[in-house]
């Protein structure tokens, strides 16, 4: 290389790069959103979307019960916090309950889908004895425990379909079983007709579409044929017309659909038209926690079905799309787990909990909405019962198992440092212990020689 006059070499100069590139990388938007698809990308991700969402809808659901409820319980001569402490303690149970089966191992949950299908079917069944099983609004699916505390064993059914569901199809796929149509049907679809004709008997056809919707997203996870899902959807949708068509109560909550003010007659469509007033009044931020006008009577079950037009009222639109994008979390994160595990047992159980949670909340918003007949069926973790609660919460236990149970994310978790108290190392009384971390893991990989 040729010399300069002075005898230096000559002074590289850096190439300038244009300037689009160059305010493409500065772009504060593009920067923000290339790290937010990062942390979106993360093993963990899922696992922090189910934890931290259900918490999250919990925890703004025992707010909105003690709001929408107060008004309900003085009229009926109780305490205000009365329904409030019931679905906290049921809440309680239920964290139990959550951090249980998040902790317990696969195998573990697979031995007890028969064992929870069995207790389901005879508690299902033991709804229709008289004497035993009560009437609620006209639905016969309710067991007194004594006191006020009742206990609807159709919730239960749910967690017993997806569980023994799971693992029936997961027995099947391992022997290669799936490829014939009366293997992917049998037993499935009878023993699921069976818990659908118990719910049948007593009236509630809400939790009975529940329970076809698990079963259609197993059918689908299971890669069953269009011919096979639409013979099967046919049979279902004629059986619900015509369920639908023999009884004026469901053929009056179906005309109340999109209607704006009460009607005369059968169909008189006030609680819908009411929750739609609540919906509409609230607002961009609503009129206030506890400030709600419709739960003083002119809203029927404010603190049930109907909690997510008190909630509009209250916290307004942002508050309703603060819980619409906390369901789409758990809806996002169940799908991410069901798609990315190799067990199918896995799949299948993650594939029909999120189907469970996701259809539950849709049924019961549309409803709200306006957009979809009134089904009777709670917004699950978030509406008054405790027997929706506590079903509801050990699935999204299972959801916390199976996120925690990826690999990436099972290594993920083994490289945390613990931030809090005592660092695991040498010198403790229980002798030296290796700290698990990457940091700490990648000598140990080195020869023996290199330092």
């Amino acid at each position: 290389m040729p010399g300069s006059r002075t005898g230096r070499p000559p002074v590289q100069r850096a190439v300038r790069r244009p300037a689009a590139s160059r305010s493409r990388r500065d772009n504060p938007l593009r920067r923000l959103y290339t790290r937010a698809q990062r942390a979106w990308d993360r093993p963990l991700t899922a696992y922090y979307l189910i934890l931290g969402g259900s918490l999250l809808v919990i925890v703004l659901g025992l707010v909105m019960v003690y709001s929408a409820s107060q008004i309900t319980a003085l009229q009926m001569s109780l305490p205000g916090s009365f329904f409030f402490r019931k679905q906290f303690l049921a809440a309680c149970i239920g964290g139990v309950l959550l951090l249980v089966a998040s902790r317990m191992p696969v195998k573990l949950h697979r031995a007890l889908a028969y064992p929870i299908l069995a207790g389901a079917v005879f508690m299902m069944a033991l709804v229709q004895v008289p004497g035993i099983g009560m009437s609620v609004n006209g639905n016969q699916n309710w067991i007194s425990l004594g006191g006020s505390f009742q206990i609807q064993p159709s919730e239960f059914g749910k967690l017993a379909l997806v569980l023994w569901g799971a693992d029936l199809m997961a027995r099947k796929q391992e022997k290669r079983l799936l490829t014939q149509w009366k293997h992917m049907l049998v037993p499935l679809v009878p023993v699921s007709f069976l818990l659908l004709g118990l719910i049948m008997l007593g009236g509630d056809m809400g939790t009975a579409i529940i329970l076809t919707a698990i079963l259609f997203g197993l059918l689908w996870l299971a890669g069953a044929p269009t011919r096979l899902f639409a013979g099967v959807l046919s049979i279902a949708g004629v059986l619900g017309v015509i369920l639908i068509k023999t009884s004026p109560n469901r053929m009056a909550r179906l005309a109340c659909i999109g209607a704006t003010e009460p009607k005369t007659g059968v169909a008189d469509c006030w609680q819908a038209v009411h929750g739609i007033y609540a919906l509409a009044s609230g607002g961009l931020f609503g009129s206030g926690l506890g400030a709600s006008v419709e739960k003083w009577g002119q809203l029927p079950e404010a603190h049930t079905d109907f909690i997510f037009a008190v909630t509009g009222e209250e916290l307004g639109l942002a508050g309703t799309l603060s819980v619409l994008a906390l369901f789409a979390a758990l809806g996002y994160a169940g799908i991410r787990v069901a798609g990315c595990t190799e067990d199918p047992f896995v799949r299948y159980a993650a594939g029909g909990v999120t189907t469970w949670i996701t259809a539950q909340a849709v049924i019961n918003i549309g409803a709200v909405l306006g957009l979809l007949p009134i089904a009777g069926v709670p917004l699950p973790l978030f509406s008054y019962g405790g027997s929706a609660l506590l079903p509801t919460m050990f699935a999204i236990g299972l959801l916390i198992a199976f996120a925690r149970d990826e690999p990436a994310a099972r290594a993920a978790l083994a490289m945390r440092q613990p931030r809090f108290g005592r660092k695991r190392g040498a010198g403790g009384p229980r002798g030296p212990r290796r700290w698990n971390t990457m940091r700490r893991r990648a000598p140990a990989a080195r020869p023996s020689g290199e330092r």
